[in-house]
């Protein structure tokens, strides 16, 4: 492009500076649309965020201010404190036990509903709708669903003349109520399986029946295959909200449950922080769990080159 020299000096005017302006104009329009959002990420996300970090190394009641007390909530966390690998142990084993569980149901109740019949959309409507619910509210229906003298399991299994325990009162049987009820919610996670079937290409099922495959060897060749990466991405999700479970047990069994039972590790940080007020502590017991996630994240992520299949 030409340029216009200004009263023969050696200034110079681009058009191209025009263009820049009008784009650092249309960069500044955008910010202030999305200042209050960015406001409140600072204020509420960030700076709590960074403020945690500071108080783990304090000890701080809230009324106090705050003393410095360097890795003394970490020393105590790790060596001294039982309630946090008991309540560590029993949030692992809810992990563990709940996480499949709901994947392979998922998965199966995915393929359920992925038949095109009649009246298909509705059975999708009826599974998905308790995922929808409000926690408190399918807590405080579940303590109802349980209650051993006029719960709706025990009077079924009355019914098949089984006499039911006291789900939430007994040791076994609480920690196994909360699984129980972690399955109730999978439709979430099966519409979005669902999708996932919904993407498979038909070619590949039109080769498999091609090669004589069995609808057994199509889904174990063809279709579990093609859902890995939906069900990797529910595996992060799962692992994160199970280390992370804490309304369920705080409605259902605030105290942590018979034997400490359902004592999960996010109850115990809650109880520390707001019933004992005890806030430095716990925010060293939120980083290790931050940590613990991030750790198993990244095993998950480092291991999907073995088992996640990307492509048709």
């Amino acid at each position: 492009m030409a340029l216009v020299l200004q009263n023969r000096g050696h200034n110079v005017c681009h058009p191209m500076s025009w263009l820049r302006s009008e784009r650092a104009r249309n960069n500044l329009i955008a910010y202030l649309f999305i200042s209050p959002w960015l406001l409140g990420f600072f204020v509420f996300t960030l700076w709590p965020f960074l403020q945690s970090i500071y108080l783990s190394f304090t000890r701080y009641n809230i009324v106090s201010p705050a003393k410095w007390v360097g890795f003394a909530n970490y020393k105590m966390l790790l060596t001294k404190d039982e309630l946090f690998y008991k309540s560590a142990l029993v949030t692992i084993k809810y992990a563990c036990i709940s996480v499949p569980c709901a994947i392979a149901i998922g998965v199966g109740l995915a393929m359920l509903l992925n038949a095109n019949v009649k009246g298909i959309a509705v059975f999708r409507t009826i599974f998905y709708l308790p995922s929808i619910v409000p926690t408190v509210a399918t807590s405080a229906l579940f303590i109802w669903i349980l209650n051993p003298n006029i719960g709706l399991v025990n009077r079924a299994l009355m019914l098949a003349g089984v006499k039911g325990p006291a789900w939430l009162n007994t040791a076994p049987w609480a920690f196994y109520s909360f699984v129980f009820m972690s399955l109730w919610g999978v439709g979430g996670s099966m519409v979005i399986y669902l999708a996932g079937l919904k993407d498979i290409p038909l070619h590949l099922y039109e080769a498999a029946t091609l090669d004589g495959a069995s609808p057994f060897n199509k889904m174990r060749h063809v279709t579990l295959p093609m859902m890995t990466p939906v069900i990797f991405f529910n595996l992060i999700m799962g692992i994160i909200g199970a280390f992370q479970t804490f309304t369920e047990a705080f409605v259902m069994t605030p105290g942590g449950g018979p034997q400490d039972s359902t004592y999960f590790y996010s109850l115990y940080l809650y109880n520390r922080a707001w019933k004992y007020l005890d806030m430095g502590y716990a925010s060293a017991m939120a980083w290790v769990l931050f940590l613990v996630i991030v750790v198993l994240t990244a095993i998950v992520f480092r291991s999907q080159k073995k088992w996640v299949h990307y492509g048709g």
